[in-house]
């Protein structure tokens, strides 16, 4: 059954529910009610923008946003201990672990048994990990440059200066 379409608005008029219901077929047009002044859900639609921007900034060298802080976290500290890295970014020691694993598949870094604690490994950046790291560090001035595109210099600023106390 062909649908006509409206002369006013120029689209095809809205799908109806099996209730009868007007069911809105845009995400646009869904109204979001109170979620409009909730700060949670305005800093977690732009963490979602963020992520798709940096994966697609450095879709080339196939780093995640995760693995890119573990590693310039151990490039600004050589030496550290899994337990303090995860402790300093927040991730889960397991998740880490896992991570470690990946990048050191990759030979990024290297674990070397702590001579303080043998129960603990630090943690370096191989050259190849450097050399790795500056392309890295690179690409995401670049994406911390699509990010001042879209929200302003100022902006990205003052926003820095807002989050600076959770980081």
């Amino acid at each position: 059954m062909d649908r006509a379409i409206d002369r006013e608005t120029g689209s095809l008029p809205r799908k109806r529910a099996g209730n009868g219901a007007a069911r809105r077929n845009d995400a646009g047009e869904i109204g979001l009610d109170a979620l409009v002044g909730h700060a949670g859900y305005a800093v977690r639609r732009f963490q979602i923008w963020i992520f798709q921007d940096f994966i697609k900034t450095l879709g080339g060298v196939d780093i995640r946003p995760t693995q890119y802080s573990v590693l310039t976290v151990i490039g600004a500290n050589p030496g550290l201990s899994q337990m303090a890295v995860a402790k300093r970014l927040g991730i889960e020691r397991a998740r880490l672990v896992h991570l470690l694993d990946s990048l050191e598949q990759r030979k990024y870094v290297k674990r070397i048994k702590s001579k303080a604690d043998r129960r603990s490994h630090a943690l370096h950046l191989t050259a190849q990990g450097e050399t790795a790291l500056a392309k890295f560090k690179r690409l995401a001035a670049e994406h911390e440059r699509h990010v001042e595109a879209k929200i302003g210099k100022e902006n990205r600023e003052r926003l820095l200066q807002i989050l600076a106390g959770f980081t």
